[in-house]
């Protein structure tokens, strides 16, 4: 073969390998597996400080690679906060179309944040940290709607719970959502899958602890005579069980 053809041929050659390299998909799992990887770095050591080389040593891979699956550390934590905020309005969106009293309403939304936080820890992480921030940019600004959202859905809980004598009626609204808020997802700085709690144990002990401050001493009184008759009733129920 002349050499000007067999150049001509690997010319050609090498364009159509180069064109199959770079339409390689990733399998679905391979790229979950970066994402989660590259969330841990993110909350680990800030946006801004992360860069893709970081990524990828920690993902055992070269960062020229790590560009065959995202284009930017920026496609990378969009994905990664897009994701949480959406599989967290789903459960959200549950409980508010549930028709749930105010009070129910609230724990089942304490509930479904503590199961965000197991599923979602790192990325929970980066919101808290780098929301305000990456809200300024218009790739990001679904974070400050979601933000709105949020608010609204948790003071529109509360307000409904005073207005109908389920919660303090000189309860401060406002300052009680924030303490909610803030207690509820400071969890993602300690919280640990797979540990001694689970989410929805975790969610009952927070909730025990916290609601009982916001509900009348009337209701208080109710619920514990609830509480008293619900356990005589089961050691009843238990004694007249046995042989």
């Amino acid at each position: 073969m002349p050499n000007s053809t067999r150049n001509r041929a690997s010319t050609g050659n090498s364009a159509k390998n180069s064109e199959k390299k770079t339409t390689v998909t990733p399998s679905p799992e391979r790229r979950r597996e970066l994402l989660s990887t590259a969330a841990e770095v993110f909350a680990a050591q800030g946006y801004n400080a992360t860069t893709v080389r970081r990524i990828a040593d920690e993902a055992g891979m070269l960062a020229g690679s790590l560009y065959y699956h995202f284009d930017s550390k920026e496609s990378m934590v969009d994905e990664i906060l897009s994701t949480f905020l959406s599989e967290l309005w789903a459960g959200y969106d549950e409980v508010l179309g549930a028709g749930l009293g105010p009070r129910e309403t609230v724990e089942a939304l304490v509930t479904e944040s503590f199961r965000e936080i197991d599923r979602h820890r790192a990325a929970v992480a980066i919101y808290q940290k780098e929301s305000k921030h990456l809200s300024t940019q218009p790739r990001f600004r679904y974070l400050a709607e979601s933000q709105g959202r949020f608010e609204r859905a948790w003071l529109g809980a509360l307000e409904r719970g005073v207005a109908e004598g389920v919660f303090r009626a000189d309860l401060d609204i406002r300052l009680a959502y924030r303490f909610l808020r803030d207690t509820v997802w400071v969890a993602a700085s300690w919280y640990r899958p797979g540990g001694r709690h689970s989410p929805q144990e975790i969610a009952r002990q927070y909730l025990s602890m916290v609601l009982d401050g916001i509900t009348p001493r009337e209701e208080q009184t109710r619920r514990e005579e609830q509480t008293r008759r619900d356990r005589t009733q089961r050691k009843t129920q238990r004694t007249t069980q046995r042989p």
